[in-house]
């Protein structure tokens, strides 16, 4: 056992002396994540108390302060409604980390989930926090810290700055209940990566086999990486820390155009290319101006009157430079600057770019989202 520790020690100095590889060489922490080593989420329902009189005025409001008050001995008469402007009914909401013990804490983030104006100054009530599994997993309670602020005039105005009705709880739920994880079952560890890509895969599993010897990591598909593991946690935690910090160079990602219909924003990474094509992108402006003259009958005429008319001048500009062609595979910055040559908008290059898509001269994928 202390052989192995001291060949992952060494190991370990020879990864971080030799440093990144030629080209944008990424840590493997960096391209993938092991598989079941997640953030669990927590939701729960709760009360703040102490606003002031900006809380809830709807009903089920007052009937969780009535429900509380009863767990804790106080009944209030049937048929009474609290109509208390002090409380608001909120959604408490929380990510548990892997590997986290009972007794930690964890922030939490409470949201209104009524007609409050405002949490700011409110104190949450002690909310259990509960998994998908029904289980309670950690309890919150403490002072909000609320970014958002509102006020309001007698006349009936107002101003809002920020979100008045969502705060912070900085370490405000204590872990109750911890989530197993298969970090140290079996004899392997499964390396999923965030972007699937089967040559990312494949150079990954080359160089977890060019570290720690052949045969002890292999790619299972385009986005998981069988790797070969310790079966004492201790050697495991060393030897996962060994193999996140090797060095591997991700394959560039498919060529892609995003449009964003709604914002306009249009987005070309730069493994995109254009084949052979002549593009047309027609400026046509019409102008139309009006003058106001005044028309006089001819002199000494006795059946004549002075009117006012209308005189227009049309004219059109079809605008300049709003041609030009593509050489066989140019690459993304001649494509950007041929577009901004012709002057074009984000909504024309949109237009240009479909009908390149649409005439097979673009070789990319184009995403409208």
């Amino acid at each position: 056992m202390k052989h192995l520790h001291m060949l992952y020690k060494v190991l370990a100095i020879a990864i971080l002396l030799l440093g990144p590889a030629a080209g944008h060489a990424e840590r493997i922490k960096d391209l993938a994540e092991i598989a079941g080593v997640r953030n669990n989420h927590l939701v729960g329902y709760g009360l703040v108390v102490g606003l002031n009189k900006t809380g809830d005025k709807t009903k089920f409001t007052g009937q969780s302060l009535r429900a509380m008050l009863a767990r804790l001995g106080t009944n209030f008469p049937i048929g009474v409604d609290p109509k208390a402007r002090n409380i608001a009914a909120v959604s408490v909401s929380a990510e548990l980390p892997p590997f986290i013990k009972p007794g930690q804490k964890i922030d939490v983030t409470v949201s209104s989930l009524g007609d409050a104006k405002s949490l700011r100054g409110g104190t949450l009530l002690m909310s259990p926090l509960k998994e998908a599994d029904g289980k309670v997993y950690a309890v919150a309670q403490g002072s909000l810290v609320v970014g958002g602020l509102t006020a309001s005039g007698a006349d009936g105005s107002s101003i809002t700055v920020n979100n008045p009705v969502v705060g912070r709880i900085p370490n405000g739920a204590t872990v109750e209940r911890s989530v197993a994880t298969p970090f140290g079952d079996g004899n392997f560890l499964i390396f999923n990566l965030f972007a699937s890509d089967f040559t990312t895969a494949n150079r990954l599993a080359e160089a977890i086999n060019r570290v720690l010897g052949p045969d002890t990591a292999s790619a299972l598909d385009g986005s998981s990486i069988r790797v070969n593991a310790p079966l004492d946690r201790s050697q495991r935690v060393t030897f996962v820390s060994l193999v996140e910090n090797i060095q591997v160079t991700p394959d560039d990602a498919p060529a892609r155009i995003i449009v964003n219909s709604r914002t306009g924003t249009v987005v070309i990474n730069s493994q995109v290319r254009v084949q052979p094509a002549a593009v047309s992108h027609g400026n046509l402006v019409v102008t139309i101006t009006e003058n106001q003259q005044v028309s006089q009958p001819e002199p000494f005429a006795r059946r004549g009157k002075t009117v006012q008319t209308t005189q227009s001048d049309e004219q059109v500009d079809e605008g300049s430079n709003h041609m030009f062609v593509f050489d066989p595979g140019v690459s993304l910055n001649e494509i950007v600057r041929a577009v901004n040559n012709v002057g074009a908008a984000p909504s024309d290059l949109v237009a240009i770019l479909e009908a390149l898509k649409t005439a097979g001269a673009l070789r990319a994928e184009l995403i409208v989202i």
